[in-house]
């Protein structure tokens, strides 16, 4: 029998009345045994906030203030009308998404107002949280991996290694509750569908990341590009970006060097690209985004903003897994592809000195910083740990957008005083840590504003709240106690470097790091007494 969106809404009730990591398994455990096969994916991928899987590219773009005006004036009607289920939602968010051409924001809204006038008021609730990326229950990954080992008998390492190679939650689900055990458990990569990248933590500079190495450690320029995998099986290559997104289209010089520069006819490798201008240098990020997000007159754009390639690390070749092989071998793995000019720049030390030469180096050729990598690590993708380190000279986090103020004097008729937040792993919620209208310029306000309203949810006289959608990389001095933030902390002296097109709201920095950071700065200095 069909499962209603009314049960959907009864467990989000559940999960939200509790903060309990062990409840809210049970809850859903619980759930996920009622459901039909064809149910799973589309309800894992409503229980974390999202209509549709993390990397399907379909996207609904609905107004916010239409449809909440909506939402207000619905809940009488649906006593009377046959229930909503689970798969009905699914597909009504399918046919908003795939509306195109005239008319077409009209008809994603009337789709949207029947589902909202079919659905009593507490529900809908539900339903817009799912729309607009802001379901705040705490089911956040790791508690979905732990409920489908449970209701599975899967052992839970498992479950979150297939995870890790599928890139998808909902695809997991649905393979462990219909398949079972050995279907989980046979999960490696599949070409062409797209792996999570491994992560890497902030390090206060070089030496930190050798001692935590053991003594010694690899170091790559930090390029101030786009990380991509390219998977190729025989003449089919594709391309895809770090949001799990294909971008082949988009970087067709890309796949000719990856045609002509890289052996062997099935492998997938893993590098940056970066755009690059006069004299060999690379031009802004933001630059290299036009690239990626261009559908058309692409020949034009590949002469005007020419790409290079980098390649760092080796994931697949021939057949074989290498993630659990140590990140030296992949490496020697990776240079017997190519022909060493696509490599990324790179260094083995026990050096200080020479690891800091390094990092100047890659600044000075316009990049951001160095990597450090332990050459003994194994690669974990979707991970975030100390095998792989960042080091760059200013300290930036990546946060969200959720709110912003229109401007007054010189930026009046702009939103350009932007709430900035992270997000809390426990909760899922993106808390404020500051506001700044820093570091853009005019054109940068005027494109933003649009962008803005598109994503609000709600909205005063001064505020229009958005779905958390837009990530930007802040620069700032200093990570301070604030009473005035649910979060409890306050960025000093927040400053946009630049808008992170390459990433979603999940992968912005956590309240847990920013905790971290906080607590890291009292190495150097005394904390205040509170």
């Amino acid at each position: 029998m069909p499962t209603t969106f009314s049960k959907f809404a009864d467990l989000c009730r559940k999960l939200e009345s509790t903060t309990k990591r062990t409840e809210k398994v049970v809850y859903l455990v619980d759930f996920l045994k009622l459901l039909d096969s064809n149910e799973i994916a589309p309800a894992v991928s409503f229980v974390t906030g999202r209509p549709f899987p993390e990397s399907d590219e379909r996207v609904l773009e609905v107004g916010g203030q239409t449809v909440w005006k909506v939402h207000r004036k619905t809940g009488q009607s649906a006593l009377i009308q046959s229930p909503v289920t689970i798969l009905e939602v699914y597909r009504i968010f399918d046919k908003i998404a795939n509306a195109s051409g005239s008319g077409s924001r009209q008809r994603k809204e009337m789709l949207m107002s029947t589902l909202l006038s079919r659905l009593p008021r507490s529900d809908a609730d539900y339903l817009m949280r799912i729309v607009f990326g802001e379901m705040r229950i705490g089911a956040v990954e790791g508690v979905v991996l732990d409920a489908i080992a449970e209701a599975t008998s899967i052992n839970p390492e498992q479950v979150r290694r297939a995870n890790m190679l599928l890139g998808s939650l909902p695809n997991v689900a649905e393979l462990a509750l219909t398949k079972g055990r050995g279907s989980i458990e046979a999960v490696g990569v599949m070409l062409f569908v797209p792996i999570k990248p491994m992560l890497a933590e902030m390090a206060d500079g070089v030496g930190d990341a050798i001692k935590e190495h053991g003594g010694i450690s690899a170091f790559e320029y930090k390029y101030d590009g786009a990380r991509i995998q390219i998977h190729r099986k025989a003449d089919q290559i594709k391309i895809f970006s770090r949001r799990l997104t294909d971008v082949t289209s988009s970087v067709p010089d890309i796949v000719n060097v990856a045609r002509e520069r890289i052996r062997g006819s099935e492998y997938l490798v893993e590098g940056e690209i970066v755009a690059m201008g006069r004299e060999d240098k690379p031009l802004p990020f933001q630059d290299l985004m036009r690239r990626f997000r261009r559908v058309h007159e692409i020949d034009a754009m590949v002469k005007s903003i020419p790409l290079r390639l980098f390649l760092f690390d080796v994931i697949y070749v021939d057949g074989k897994l290498l993630i659990d092989v140590p990140y030296e071998k992949r490496w020697e793995i990776l240079r017997g592809l190519t022909d060493g000019e696509v490599l990324a720049t790179r260094i083995v030390t026990r050096d200080v000195g020479e690891a800091e030469k390094l990092m100047q180096a890659s600044i000075q050729a316009g990049h951001e910083g160095v990597m450090a990598k332990d050459l003994k690590s194994t690669y974990t993708p979707g991970v975030r740990g100390k095998k792989w380190f960042k080091v760059k000279p200013v300290e930036t986090l990546d946060v969200v957008i959720v709110a912003a103020d229109w401007g007054s004097g010189r930026r009046k008729g702009w939103l350009s005083n932007y709430h900035l937040a992270v997000r809390d792993e426990t909760s899922g919620e993106f808390l404020v840590v500051g506001k700044t209208f820093k570091g853009l310029t005019d054109q940068e306000f005027t494109e933003i504003t649009p962008r803005l309203l598109g994503l609000r949810t709600k909205e005063t006289d001064y505020t229009v709240y958005v779905k958390p959608s837009i990530v930007v990389e802040v620069a700032f001095n200093e990570i301070q106690h604030s009473p005035h933030y649910k979060s409890g902390f306050a960025l000093r002296f927040a400053r946009i470097a630049r808008f992170r097109e390459d990433r979603r709201s999940e992968d912005a920095d956590t309240l847990q790091r920013l905790s971290k950071l906080y607590q890291d700065q009292f190495r150097f200095k005394s904390p205040a007494d509170f």
